[in-house]
């Protein structure tokens, strides 16, 4: 009675304040070290309902097809309305290996969908990073836990050392990045800024307001870097996105940010777990409110599929297909559409290093075509690239 008392008292001021009790905060501590057990959701309470805030890389979650903005109605057959977002987590949350339906609203869909999870321990792994096109850094960062800072840093080292000359810019992708601890958000900020503001926290008094700046240094030595961001992205991304928009370091491109712009303080009560409650707001470097608002890109992209549009014949033609064309005996024969394939020899299907190679620029070649918005990013990259230099 006690627990759901304290837990109803600090549920009532706003969506993000709760009470925590022993296993609880011993789970948020693990979560924060980069893994946990459950289903590898970020979520939220809103109107009596759990909304997905965004799914985690690589999760039976991520695996399933579950998407930020996704209104979670019953878990089990259970409706959730009347449950406590802490309630409806740990019956999300249970032994590895076992099965939870979700039943699940989703905008635009009329009927509820239904998904089976299998629980699993979820590992994250906060960095991850791919070169595209021999001359573009791309790095991803799916959630701030004590490994990111440092995960960031080693990524642009590990790309710059590999392009030398030949590297172009960055592709920072924190789609989907629900947030995490805000020392991690601050310091990889830090990384591409050397001067300025990143952050401040205002409380209720005067001597809560908190400015962390910039150190001198950029890891990237001033390349163009493009930020992308949507609905998903919040709180501890929402940070670096917006300090890196407001000292123009970075292009934002995608769609507004979610809107957490709340800062949540762990009180450690003795004996009996702790309680987080919302103690200030977050502000951009130039004064901006974060809270329920969110960041705005500086280039809109919604995610898209692009097809090729079927030819008709005669988009294709050139000067060199009309008839008495002048030069039209000079010009290189065209290649025969037509190939016949032939099995390849048994000693052809070893895999050589070059064949690994080839087969991991296929297959970065087809996630960017399949990714409509890192595709506009790699362009914009290039761009800045090109107009740079012919500045120069």
């Amino acid at each position: 009675m006690i627990k759901n008392a304290l837990n109803g008292m600090l549920g009532s001021l706003d969506p993000h304040s709760s009470y925590l009790d022993e296993k609880d905060f011993t789970d948020m501590q693990v979560q924060t070290r980069g893994e946990f057990g459950g289903l590898g959701i970020e979520v939220s309470m809103e109107e009596g309902v759990v909304k997905v805030v965004s799914p985690i890389d690589d999760t039976p979650a991520f695996r399933a097809g579950v998407l930020a903005g996704d209104y979670i109605t019953h878990l089990d057959g259970t409706p959730i309305i009347g449950m406590t977002l802490n309630e409806a987590v740990d019956k999300m949350r249970g032994k590895v290996g076992t099965p939870i339906e979700l039943t699940i609203r989703r905008i635009d869909v009329q009927e509820p969908i239904k998904l089976t999870l299998t629980r699993d321990i979820i590992k994250i792994q906060s960095v991850k990073s791919e070169i595209f096109d021999d001359s573009i850094g791309y790095i991803r960062i799916t959630t701030f836990n004590q490994n990111t800072e440092s995960g960031v840093k080693k990524a642009i080292d590990e790309i710059s050392a590999k392009l030398g000359d030949k590297l172009v810019g960055y592709v920072l992708d924190m789609r989907n990045n629900p947030g995490g601890l805000l020392d991690q958000a601050i310091a990889t900020a830090d990384l591409f800024l050397d001067k300025g503001e990143i952050v401040s926290t205002r409380g209720r008094h005067e001597e809560d307001t908190k400015r962390d700046n910039a150190t001198p240094g950029d890891a990237t030595n001033g390349l163009p870097i493009v930020v992308l961001i949507n609905s998903g992205s919040a709180s501890a991304s929402e940070i670096v996105s917006g300090a890196l928009q407001d000292h123009h370091r970075a292009i934002l491109l995608g769609t507004k940010s979610f809107g957490k712009g709340s800062v949540q303080t762990i009180i450690p009560l003795p004996g009996h777990g702790a309680m987080r409650l919302t103690t200030a707001r977050y502000y951009t470097p130039s004064g901006r409110s974060i809270q329920a608002k969110g960041i705005e890109p500086d280039i809109v992209v919604e995610q898209a599929k692009v097809e090729a549009l079927k030819s008709n014949g005669f988009d294709r033609m050139t000067e060199a297909d009309l008839p008495g064309a002048l030069d039209k005996d000079k010009q290189a024969p065209k290649p025969k559409t037509e190939t016949t394939a032939t099995a390849p020899k048994p000693e052809e299907t070893a895999k050589t290093p070059e064949d690994k190679e080839k087969a991991k620029a296929e297959e970065l070649k087809k996630r960017v075509e399949a990714d409509y918005q890192l595709s506009r990013a790699l362009d914009l990259v290039r761009g800045v690239n090109l107009y740079e230099q012919r500045q120069k």
